[in-house]
């Protein structure tokens, strides 16, 4: 058992121990005054640190800030740089590309030898360029609804699905709940949006055999509100009840990449009618993809066909930029592998391993997940089954600590929950350097 006491002692200590190694950093935020907080976005405050670090440049899986001090880097830009910071191969194209134009509006050769890859990838035939995960969310929700008739959606508690409002709601005392951190949400989403439990396939077969659900969006294992691994035989049912109701089933696979060569349904089953992927795709450019069925893509043409002219609501000036096509066809073609995926594996076994083992030495009850090369440790004895006991495990205040105590001895991992990506680069030093400096906080907040 850790104590509030220790706590608080680490965090303090290592608070301190940041601002004396980052003047440069705390200065670059004290005098960047035209931004909003000090930064571009206002979410890169959620790092535990004093102030967020700034970098100054990243390559494979070690970054480096502006007082000269290098990183491990297991966030990876939060899976943007899941296959490593600026692979040569995608470096080469974009400095090409940007000789060329960056955005046309219109198609190009490139682009017609991706489409040809992400279907080789992930198993679908048809695909669409967004400029980001949460735009192809919503773009996917609006055909479902659209070819569907059906005004609903059915998400999981806890889930996460980018800046998509459908998404947001929670159950709180098995009560649908409106997420309380929304910033200016107006429109109650209760009524158009049905949410239950992970792995609970009873409440499942009751929401979609109401006949009301145009689909289901889902990771295939929930990774946003820590780790939640599927029960077994869940994904099964979920496969089968969407087909016995005729509800779309969405995959966002933007995180679960990292189950493997082609994602968590290709490497493990089922197939969705729909998915997602956004983030590493680019390898940091701003870009996703949404692939369909050719049912589905039947269904969409139809559609398009018999609405009136206008904005459909679906995609913006930037979707399918000749840089993001461009940045996307060096990753699948060069980087993005299935031999790439060799070393990610076997590094995420061996960071689990390290993190088990020191844990165990602790006397802790905490517990590892992992998700192919993504890992997590969780600071309670049983692994969560679903997103109500997962936000209920969570302890912020420890999990600040350590990710504190970790950055000022040059490991970051990412500043939402413990979540640590394992990329082809990542050196077996690194994983060893994080799990012994992991093994040096537990004890420090044990003393």
């Amino acid at each position: 058992m850790i104590s509030d006491t220790a706590i608080a002692r680490i965090a303090n200590s290592e608070a301190e121990r940041f601002r004396a190694a980052n003047p440069r950093t705390l200065a670059h935020h004290a005098a960047a005054t035209g931004w909003f907080q000090s930064v571009p976005f206002h979410w890169m405050r959620d790092w535990p640190s004093p102030a967020p670090i700034v970098a100054a440049s990243a390559k494979d899986a070690t970054l480096t800030g502006i007082d000269g001090r290098t990183y491990d880097d297991f966030c990876l830009g939060d899976t943007a740089s899941l296959f490593g910071h600026s692979p040569p191969a995608l470096a080469a194209a974009l400095a090409e590309q940007a000789g060329e134009g960056l955005s046309y509006m219109l198609p190009t050769t490139r682009g017609a030898a991706l489409s040809g890859r992400l279907a080789a990838m992930f198993g679908l035939p048809l695909w669409q360029v967004t400029t980001t995960a949460s735009e192809a969310n919503r773009a996917v929700i609006r055909w479902c609804r659209g070819v569907s008739g059906r005004t609903k959606i059915l998400t999981f508690n806890g889930a996460y699905h980018g800046a998509v409002d459908d998404a947001f709601v929670d159950l709180k005392g098995g009560v649908p709940t409106m997420r309380a951190s929304l910033v200016g949400q107006v429109h109650d989403l209760r009524g158009t949006t049905t949410v239950i439990e992970f792995n609970d396939e009873e409440a499942l077969a009751t929401a979609l055999r109401r006949g009301d659900i145009a689909c289901v969006l889902a990771e295939p294992v929930m990774t946003n509100v820590g780790m939640v691994l599927d029960a077994p035989g869940f994904l099964a049912a979920l496969r089968r009840l969407c087909d016995e109701t005729g509800t779309l089933l969405v995959f966002d696979e933007t995180h679960t990449i990292s189950s493997g060569y082609g994602g968590h349904g290709v490497t493990y089953g089922p197939a969705p009618d729909l998915m997602v992927v956004g983030k590493s795709i680019g390898g940091g450019v701003p870009c996703a993809v949404y692939g369909v069925s050719a049912e589905v893509a039947d269904r969409m043409a139809a559609l398009d066909a018999a609405r009136p002219s206008g904005h459909s609501g679906i995609g913006t000036t930037l979707s399918a930029n000749a840089l993001a096509i461009t940045a996307m066809d060096a990753m699948l073609s060069d980087v993005i592998t299935p031999a790439a995926y060799d070393p990610m594996l076997r590094g995420a076994a061996r960071l689990v391993g390290g993190l088990e083992q020191a844990i165990a030495a602790a006397g802790l009850d905490w517990h590892v997940a992992q998700v192919g090369a993504r890992v997590e440790f969780l600071t309670c004895p049983m692994p969560p089954r679903n997103g109500g006991e997962a936000k209920a495990a969570m302890h912020p205040e420890l999990e600040a600590a350590i990710h504190l105590f970790l950055a000022n001895r040059g490991i970051l991992l990412a500043p939402f929950h413990n979540m640590m990506l394992v990329s082809p680069v990542t050196g077996d030093d690194q994983i060893d350097r994080l799990v012994g400096t992991f093994a040096d906080c537990v004890r420090a907040l044990k003393e």
